[in-house]
């Protein structure tokens, strides 16, 4: 599980990162929205504390997707105007305060699934009007480097501190954003805001996979048992497939929306 935890992520870092050089911001940041970091935590959680302990952090996870669409808006807003230290310290301390006041709310699916969808509804609005340039300079190999341990870092970390704090924070931290701070840092870094802005507007496009993967986790894993994980994946997947028609036909205002030929 700790090798799990230590290659996924980077891994995945790596794909996203080639995805963006190749095909743009919004098909990289639209990949993001796979469970790919949610999934390894609840499937530790169900191993280490049971089924039930991981159907109930799905619930929860469901509904900080509030908390990580918050974090991506404000991102790419204050990178307009300020450079990454603040847009990162900004952007992490309004998913704190979001995810603060989810963990008072009471536990319920019904309740996470209306947040996450008001969220994902909600998002397309909130974003920066745009238009990346295309044909900046890729990123250096030593900061593909540096992305891919860090986010190894803060997925181990991340993992830690979720089986230790029950199950309500234990689904809030598994949607810290792991993957959105560190494309995001790097791609201004890299890239510039612009860029970083539309890739951060297709991962919460993105996420209506995981929402599928939360929600369908919360539902069958109970019934299930292990099994349910690999039903979770398969609507993800199927979901994928629906959001890259989301992702080509929404409204830009000036974004550049480009996907796979």
């Amino acid at each position: 599980m700790l090798l799990l935890k230590l290659l996924v992520i980077p891994m995945f870092l790596l794909l996203i990162s080639q995805a963006g050089r190749r095909w743009g911001p919004s098909v990289a940041g639209w990949l993001s929205g796979l469970p790919v970091v949610v999934g390894p935590i609840l499937l530790f959680l169900a191993v280490e504390q049971g089924e039930l302990f991981a159907a109930q952090s799905a619930t929860a996870a469901l509904a900080a997707m509030f908390a990580m669409i918050a974090f991506c808006v404000v991102y790419a807003q204050v990178a307009q105007h300020r450079n990454w230290p603040w847009a990162l310290g900004i952007a992490l301390g309004a998913w704190a305060v979001v995810a603060l006041i989810l963990s008072w709310l009471p536990a319920s699916l019904p309740l996470s699934s209306l947040i996450a969808l008001v969220a994902l509804l909600a998002a397309p609005y909130l974003f920066p009007t745009v238009r990346p340039v295309m044909n900046g300079p890729p990123a250096k190999s030593d900061k593909l480097l540096l992305r891919m341990i860090a986010g190894a870092l803060l997925t181990l970390a991340v993992t830690l501190l979720a089986s230790t704090v029950g199950e309500r924070w234990s689904g809030l931290l598994a949607v810290f954003p792991v993957l959105g701070s560190v494309m995001a840092v790097f791609s201004q870094q890299t890239r510039g805001p612009a860029f970083t802005a539309a890739l951060l507007r297709a991962t919460a496009t993105g996420m209506y996979c995981f929402a599928a993967f939360c929600l369908t986790l919360a539902l069958a894993l109970p019934l299930l048992g292990m099994p349910a994980f690999a039903l979770a994946v398969a609507v993800s997947m199927a979901m994928l497939l629906v959001t890259r028609r989301l992702l080509v036909r929404a409204p830009s205002g000036g974004t550049t929306h480009l996907s796979p030929k």
